[in-house]
């Protein structure tokens, strides 16, 4: 039906988070059409991206300078550091401009099933990072899945042991949230996590 160059394309596309055969079709379309003002300038953006962007030497997060600006920031509070188990989560937090001080990426969660182990992970980086740092508090920001509650349990364990005061995030209700579109266990959460007002 079309050319191998552009069923490569849309191929590629297809491998995109939130895109199937049908959307990929619909962006490839759209790129080439749209040749000077997105194709084209899209094509320059990722071979300078696949050339410059690396991981923090640090942190773990992705930037074309090591240790990232994050990292290198001096307003950021050294002595506390957010953990999160991907890039998208620092990202996720960055966005909600809360957290002012560092974080470290741990690559993902452990994950029996998956054969992912503690090896597997920046954990041994982590442990380095709160001796060498002088780090006070480490932040969990981990997902609330079984996979995840298994390593922040394990991480907290890690930590409290080392002398560092270890909190996870809340959870329960979001906000603007109702009670009949949410979860049994976000309920749950909510009720066993409740705060004089």
């Amino acid at each position: 039906m079309a050319g191998a160059e552009i069923e490569r394309l849309i191929e590629l596309l297809a491998r995109l988070p939130g895109l199937g055969p049908r959307s990929a079709r619909r962006a490839a379309l759209m790129l080439l059409n749209a040749r000077g003002q997105l194709l084209e300038p899209l094509a320059a953006a990722l071979v300078d991206a696949a050339a410059k962007v690396r991981h923090c030497s640090v942190c773990g997060s992705f930037d074309s300078v090591d240790p990232c600006m994050i990292c290198a920031d001096q307003r950021r509070d050294p002595s506390v550091i957010c953990v999160v188990e991907d890039v998208s989560g620092l990202w996720a937090m960055e966005r909600a401009q809360v957290f002012r001080g560092r974080y470290h990426v741990l690559g993902g969660v452990l994950s029996a099933l998956d054969g992912v182990g503690p090896e597997d992970l920046a954990i041994d980086r982590l442990m380095e990072r709160t001796r060498d740092e002088a780090v006070q508090e480490v932040v969990l920001a981990i997902g609330a899945t079984v996979d995840g509650q298994t390593t922040a349990h394990y991480l907290a364990d890690r930590l409290t042991a080392c002398g560092v005061t270890v909190s996870g995030l809340a959870q329960g209700i979001p906000m603007g949230g109702e009670l009949d579109f949410l979860d049994d266990g976000t309920i749950g959460a909510a009720l066993r996590a409740r705060r004089p007002i």
